[in-house]
Formats: C-alpha cells, sequence, structure tokens
C-alpha cells in the first residue's frame, strides 16, 4: 500500500466520481479504478458503495479515510521537518576533528565562543590520522579542521598560507600519566634506565602527537628509556590502556585532569616531561562558502 494511492480514496472521497478524480490525481481512470480496487483488496472490504449517484463511502470507508487523512498528514509534516532539518545542515559549518579534541574540548569550547549551532563536526573525522585531515579540507569533505599541531610534524611544511588559514585557540599540555600504586606512588617513573625501561603506550607516527613527543624527548635530559608496548591512533585508547596499567603514556593533560583527581591516574614524571602543542583551527583561505569565511571572520574577532 503506497501513500499515493491513500491520496487517490480521499479524491474520491472528495469527489464522489472516479472521473474527476482520477483527473485529480493525474492518471487514468483505468489506473485509479486499480488502485482503489487494491485498496480494497488490501483492506479485505468494500470501502466505495458504487450503487448510489453519487458515490458514497460504506462504513469501512468513512474509518478508513480518517486514517487516511491522518496517515498522510503525519507523512506531510515529517517531510516538512526532514526539510527544514536539511535545510538547517546545509547552513552549518562541518568540522572535522581528532577524537580526543572531539571528546574533550570541542563541545565546552563550541559552547563558549557561542557557535555550538553554526558548526557540525564531521564523525567520520574521528577516524582520521594526521594529514587526512588536510586532504578532507582541500577535497570539501569539511569546511574546517580542529587539530593539534606543533613544529616538529614531519609534514608541517605542507600547510602553505597561500592555501590555508589558522587560528591558534589554545596551548595543550600533553602530560606523562601512569595509575598508581596501593601507596599513591606512580607505578611507572620516567626517566626509566637501559636495565628497566619504561612500558610506554605511544601514538601512531602519522599522527599529531608522536612526532612532538618524540622531539621534546630528544631535547631533555636525562635521556628517557622506553619501552614501546603497541601504538594507538587515539589519546583515548592510549588512557584506557594506561589506566589498565600496562604502561604509561602521554595524554592531553584535561583527560587525565579528573582521573588524577580521584587518584586513577597520577603523573609519570615532572614538569620538564610535559609536551605543549597547539589547538588549531584551520581552514581554506578560499573557502567554498561565504557561510565559512563569515563564521571565521567572528572568530578572528574573538581571538583577536
Amino acid at each position: 500500500m503506497e501513500v499515493r494511492w491513500l491520496e487517490d480514496f480521499m479524491a474520491l472521497a472528495r469527489t464522489q466520481h472516479f472521473s474527476r478524480a482520477a483527473e485529480l490525481q493525474h492518471v487514468s481512470q483505468p489506473t485509479f479504478s486499480r488502485r482503489i480496487k487494491l485498496l480494497e483488496e488490501a483492506m479485505g472490504t468494500t470501502l466505495i458503495n458504487r450503487q448510489t449517484l453519487p458515490l458514497s463511502l460504506t462504513p469501512a470507508g468513512h474509518v478508513f479515510l480518517e486514517m487516511c487523512e491522518r496517515i498522510t498528514r503525519d507523512v506531510r509534516d515529517t517531510r516538512d521537518q526532514i526539510t527544514a532539518l536539511e535545510a538547517d545542515a546545509a547552513t552549518r559549518i562541518s568540522v572535522g576533528s581528532t577524537q580526543g579534541l572531539f571528546s574533550h574540548f570541542y563541545s565546552g569550547w563550541a559552547e563558549r565562543i557561542g557557535m555550538r549551532d553554526r558548526l557540525e563536526i564531521n564523525l567520520k573525522s574521528t577516524n582520521w590520522v594526521g594529514e587526512d585531515f588536510l586532504d578532507a579540507l582541500d577535497n570539501g569533505e569539511v569546511d574546517m579542521v580542529l587539530c593539534y599541531w606543533h613544529d616538529d610534524l614531519p609534514w608541517r611544511s605542507r600547510l602553505n598560507p597561500a592555501r590555508y588559514e589558522w587560528l591558534t585557540l589554545e596551548r595543550e599540555r600533553v602530560t606523562p600519566f601512569t595509575i598508581s600504586q596501593d601507596n599513591g606512588e606512580p607505578r611507572f617513573t620516567l626517566p626509566g634506565s637501559v636495565e628497566q625501561p619504561v612500558p610506554v603506550i605511544a601514538y601512531h607516527p602519522r599522527g599529531f602527537l608522536a612526532s612532538a613527543i618524540v622531539a621534546h624527548l630528544g631535547r631533555t635530559a636525562p635521556q628517557a628509556h622506553l619501552l614501546p608496548l603497541n601504538e594507538n591512533t587515539h589519546s583515548a585508547s592510549v588512557k584506557a590502556l594506561v589506566k589498565q596499567g600496562f604502561g604509561m603514556g602521554w595524554l592531553p593533560y584535561r583527560m587525565g585532569e579528573k582521573s588524577e583527581h580521584f587518584g586513577q591516574l597520577v603523573r609519570a614524571g615532572d614538569e620538564t616531561w610535559d609536551v605543549f602543542v597547539d589547538i588549531r583551527l584551520i581552514r581554506l583561505r578560499q573557502p567554498r562558502a561565504d557561510d565559512t569565511l563569515t563564521l571565521w571572520n567572528e572568530l578572528v574577532k574573538q581571538y583577536a
């Protein structure tokens, strides 16, 4: 049973005439009559009294008419709601974000700047790694990218100012965390030694944080002795393994703050081991939509 068949029945109930109803529905009379017959077969009863002039509805037909009006009204209202939702979505700026920033930064930031209703996260982006974000900007999958940035990224030169524009929103502290022992002391402590390297839950080398951590360790004395156990794309995965006691790992401080307060995670080293990166919002210098440029200019004023 199709919605248009219900509309056919409503037209017939209004006109009380097969030919006029068929004309209103822009179909031939034989086709129209066949649809009405299919409706009656589907309902298992006669809906139209064909013995009267003009045609009339049977008692079952009156009940069926009420159902037709209710269903077509609901379909129309739902269609209008979907159209409104699509129109609203079309005016939103699509943002690609790393999983960690989406989980622990994006919502509060968007609310704070008063633009939550104008931005929409592309959820697929939480599975992207490193340069995937700039690829997405280039091919139009997103209008803006929210990510970490630092001078030790091996592909930092790709962020050509002739093609991209960016805003630094905040400075992020990335801190080494471990679970605590029963006495409150950290289970694993930097820098470790050649004989007893510190097990570490590492980041994927294509991501934003791995190269920042490696570069910082290369500039820090004493030398850290680490035993990488695995590599993870997302900081949430690093945190999960750290909390299970497999090793220590660097986490954006905001991700360890709450757990540290409740004694679940503690520092695996003092502040000399902290790594600092920028939280950046990046867009194409020549955006595909005027709305992107309008919102960007408003952001620039807020961060001026």
